[in-house]
C-alpha cells in the first residue's frame, strides 16, 4: 500500500453539510446509494450510543455503493465484498472541509482477491468515478 496513491485527498470550500448533501445528489444522479445515510454523521452517532464528542465534531463517513454493479460482482466471486465497502470520509480541519477517500491499487486488489483477473479493472473503474464524483461536489 502506497499513502501518495491510495489515499486521495481532497479540500473543499463548501462547509461539511454541503459538501455531504451536493455529493449525495451526486452519488444518487450516478447510480449509486449512500448506504448509511441516516448514521453517516458520527457525532450523533456517537452520541446515540453513549459516546461523547465536543460539538464541533463534524466527521461523516459515506458509505457508498452501486446495487446494479455490486450484486453482479458479489455474485461472480463473494470473495470481493472484502473491497466493497467504499468510505468517503468528510470532516474539517483547520476551518477547512477535508474529504477523504481510500482507493487500492491493480496490485493490491489482485493480492487481495487473487485468481480474479476482472476484478482490479472493475474495482479500479469504480473508484476513479467515486473520485470524479467527489471532485465534483467539491
Amino acid at each position: 500500500m502506497n499513502r501518495s496513491e491510495d489515499l486521495y485527498s481532497v479540500e473543499s470550500g463548501k462547509g461539511v453539510g454541503q459538501f455531504v448533501a451536493d455529493f449525495a445528489g451526486i452519488v444518487k444522479k450516478n447510480d449509486f446509494v449512500v448506504n448509511n445515510f441516516e448514521t453517516m454523521n458520527m457525532q450523533k452517532t456517537f452520541r446515540e450510543h453513549g459516546g461523547t464528542v465536543p460539538d464541533e465534531f463534524d466527521l461523516h463517513m459515506m458509505q457508498i455503493c452501486k446495487p446494479t454493479k455490486a450484486d453482479k460482482s458479489l455474485t461472480v466471486n463473494p470473495e470481493r465484498a472484502i473491497l466493497m465497502p467504499k468510505f468517503v470520509m468528510v470532516f474539517s480541519k483547520d476551518g477547512k472541509t477535508q474529504i477523504r477517500y481510500l482507493r487500492y491499487s491493480a496490485a493490491d486488489i489482485a493480492t487481495l482477491v487473487p485468481d480474479d483477473p476482472q476484478f482490479p479493472e472493475s474495482l479500479a473503474q469504480t473508484f476513479a468515478k467515486i473520485c470524479s464524483m467527489i471532485d465534483e461536489a467539491s
